[in-house]
């Protein structure tokens, strides 16, 4: 497909090499106008933002994925495939599951269990598992342990309901299983990332607690996540240095 495309008015070479995705168009916003040196609007179709820049010298993008694998599967599947993007870090808010995970805590997508069906697609003769990346991970790891940051490294679940009928379908379930934490988003950009031979990791900071009444508010999700913009963003610098 050529470049622009039905989602995303940017040329060929306005995206970087490392695109940080957040779910919001806000917080798209939010990182370029507090982060990026000579950010530039790059992409509004639909009014999801997608910005360049620099952070450290280093040619940075960051542009939003809108909610739920259905609509990030759209844009990383463009950015991988028809703008020559490399690699995407997922920075977004998470819901913990297990009792020692608390409010702002970062947590690091090692694998992408999910309910959603959307591998179904790619025609597999079995179940797949869709993982993160190891180089971006462990650039992404050396990052945060350089800011004094010991994230959590694990399994989140992709969710396809952020609402249902009664408690989330579960969750004690996948608690027993191990994982960290649930979102809507990692397993649809892991599968594309595999598919394009692209580089992907989803960046999490905590929100919510499924186990206990503690919640931010979309103000603070909004803009208080800047630990996590951080570490994201030392990882395009270290991704580029290799």
């Amino acid at each position: 497909m050529a470049v622009p495309t039905p989602h995303n008015t940017a040329k060929m070479g306005d995206f970087a090499k490392t695109v940080l995705m957040p779910g919001d168009p806000l917080r798209s916003q939010f990182i370029a106008e507090n982060f990026l040196t000579d950010a530039h609007l790059v992409n509004n179709v639909r009014g999801v933002q997608g910005y360049t820049g620099s952070w450290k010298g280093t040619p940075v993008s960051v542009m939003a994925s809108g909610m739920g694998i259905p609509s990030i599967g759209i844009y990383s599947w463009e950015l991988f495939n028809f703008y020559g993007v490399d690699n995407i870090i997922r920075i977004g808010s998470a819901g913990a599951i297990q009792d020692d995970i608390h409010l702002r805590d970062i947590v690091f997508g090692l694998g992408a269990c999910t309910t959603s069906h959307y591998v179904d697609a790619f025609g597999l003769p079995g179940l797949y598992a869709p993982t993160a990346d190891f180089l971006l991970l462990q650039q992404a790891y050396a990052a945060a342990q350089a800011k004094g940051v010991q994230p959590r490294v694990g399994n989140l679940l992709s969710s396809d309901n952020f609402y249902s009928d009664g408690s989330t379908p579960g969750a004690e379930a996948w608690k027993k299983m191990g994982v960290l934490a649930v979102e809507m988003e990692s397993a649809g950009l892991y599968t594309n990332a595999a598919r394009a031979g692209k580089r992907a990791l989803c960046i999490c900071t905590i929100s919510d607690h499924l186990f206990r009444p503690e919640e931010l508010s979309a103000e603070q999700r909004q803009t208080s996540f800047t630990e996590m913009m951080e570490i994201a963003l030392d990882t395009a610098v270290r991704m580029a240095a290799l």
